[in-house]
C-alpha cells in the first residue's frame, strides 16, 4: 500500500522568512513558499526525467527547537569546490569533538565513509554536505 506512497522528509525552523533567504539566496536551492510552509526542491540540476527531492520546512516559531542531528544531507561532486563556494557566501563550517576537519572543515571519512562538512541554518538546525 505505501509503496506508491509520495515520501519527503521535513523540519522546524523559528522564523520562515529567515530560512527562505538562507535556502534560497545562501544556498541557491529553488524554494516554494506556500501558506504552510517552505519547499526546497532538492536536486532539480539532475539529468532530465529524474524527479526533486522535496523538503518540507515548517514555522513553528519560540516552540522551535534546532534538531541534535543533522536534518538534510547534500551529496556533491565536489565537495572542496562547494565547501569554499557556501564560506564565499558566509557559511561557517561546524567542528566536533573527535572528528578531525581539515583547515576548510571538511572531515575525511577515508575509509570508514564520505568526506563531510557540516553547518547551521538560521534556525540552528544541522545541515552537511558530501562528497558522493
Amino acid at each position: 500500500m505505501l509503496t506508491d506512497a509520495h515520501a519527503f522528509s521535513g523540519f522546524s525552523v523559528d522564523d520562515l522568512d529567515a530560512a527562505e533567504r538562507f535556502y534560497s539566496d545562501v544556498l541557491g536551492l529553488p524554494v516554494e513558499r506556500t501558506p504552510q510552509g517552505l519547499w526546497l526542491r532538492v536536486g532539480v540540476h539532475e539529468p532530465p526525467g529524474t524527479p526533486a527531492t522535496d523538503v518540507f520546512v515548517y514555522p513553528k516559531g519560540d516552540a522551535h527547537r534546532p534538531a541534535t542531528f543533522t536534518v538534510l544531507n547534500l551529496a556533491v561532486d565536489d565537495l572542496e569546490g562547494v565547501v569554499a563556494w557556501l564560506r564565499s557566501r558566509g557559511v561557517t563550517f561546524e567542528r566536533y569533538p573527535g572528528l578531525e576537519a581539515d583547515a576548510s572543515g571538511i572531515v575525511r571519512g577515508g575509509d570508514a565513509g564520505p568526506d563531510i562538512a557540516w553547518f547551521t541554518d538560521p534556525a540552528g538546525n544541522v545541515v552537511a554536505v558530501l562528497g558522493r
